[in-house]
């Protein structure tokens, strides 16, 4: 097996999840692709090490994710079907009201999820929407949820705004590796989400940050996306892991599927250079089976979205995952 460069790092474990705090030496980019470039049982085994380090290695973390506002967004994002510039069948909307939420968050945490979701198609919210943003915030907090959104990007008083609401999680996404990004976005340039970044660390909330894989991106340009996340400062809590949905209508319909050996991989170099992180298996899950599924709870993912959406495409229903788990021996926090 080759020898890998590593940063020395300190270990701990983390049962029950704490957040990240530790400030870790920098990962090079050589060393990630290294990583990626492994034989494959080789990565798992490495990622399997540091995932029972640092975890039960049969417990998923479940979240549930529900669009409080649904399209008309004015950003291009090639990807996805929320966007305004595209016609993809998706009606915008209005923002759901607190008893709507209330009852999603309710039949959410009935089903097994610990942590809610919320997720609105602005590029940028306004102060009005924080204000409407923390009402909901308080709603989930009041059922004993973790709360997390996903609004776009943020002021840093408007981080402090939904920190003072109770949120514990941001998500703001890098999407891919800067080289790449430019090819999927123009409407926003990537130094505006690290910045979204910086407003969600300074207001004290944990960062939930991670990127959409399969959008025609090379091997050596995941590796790059994780480089991002993994020299962070501290790196996010939380790593959602996507495999690009194809939507009819959006620019990148139609791209070459990735290899899902190749998304593995993703998911075990991200655990490996994140060692304390909720690596989540995201969107994409309706397309993979529960062979691939099984192979990337073993490469260190241990959060999934959990529920029959995702924003506005499918995701496994309830059933299925429970199914899943069962069939895995895997229990739920």
């Amino acid at each position: 097996m080759p020898a890998i460069e590593t940063p020395t790092q300190t270990v701990h474990f983390v049962k029950p999840y704490k957040p990240v705090t530790d400030v870790m030496p920098a990962w090079t980019l050589k060393a990630i692709e290294d990583l990626f470039n492994l034989p494959f049982n080789d990565l798992l085994y490495q990622a399997q090490q540091v995932h029972r380090t640092h975890f039960n290695p049969n417990e998923v973390q479940l979240s549930t994710l529900l669009s409080i506002k649904t399209g008309g967004c004015p950003e291009d994002c090639g990807y996805c079907p929320q966007s305004a510039h595209y016609e993809t069948g998706v009606e915008a909307s209005k923002m759901l009201d607190v008893q709507a939420v209330k009852q999603a968050a309710i039949e959410a945490q009935r089903n097994g999820a610990t942590r809610f979701c919320m997720g609105a198609a602005w590029r940028e919210p306004k102060d009005r929407d924080i204000e409407k943003v923390a009402e909901l915030i308080r709603t989930v907090k009041s059922l004993d949820m973790e709360a997390c959104c996903t609004l776009g990007m943020l002021s840093a008083p408007q981080a402090q705004t939904l920190k003072e609401a109770g949120l514990d999680y941001y998500n703001h996404n890098l999407d891919t590796a800067p080289d790449l990004y430019g090819d999927i976005i123009t409407t926003r340039i990537y130094q505006e989400r690290l910045d979204t970044l910086t407003h969600v660390r300074t207001a004290g909330m944990h960062v939930c940050s991670g990127g959409i894989v399969g959008m025609g991106e090379s091997r050596e340009q995941r590796a790059g996306l994780v480089f991002q996340l993994a020299n962070l400062q501290p790196y996010p809590e939380s790593v959602p892991i996507n495999h690009l949905v194809q939507v009819e209508g959006t620019p990148l319909h139609g791209t070459e599927p990735l290899d899902l050996l190749e998304f593995v991989r993703t998911i075990a170099v991200a655990r490996i250079t994140m060692p304390q992180a909720r690596v989540r298996l995201s969107a994409g899950r309706q397309q993979m089976g529960e062979a691939i599924q099984a192979l990337c709870f073993m490469a260190g993912a241990n959060s999934i979205f959990y529920g029959d959406k995702l924003l506005t495409t499918g995701n496994p229903d309830w059933q299925r995952d429970q199914a899943l788990l069962g069939k895995l021996g895997i229990v739920t926090r």
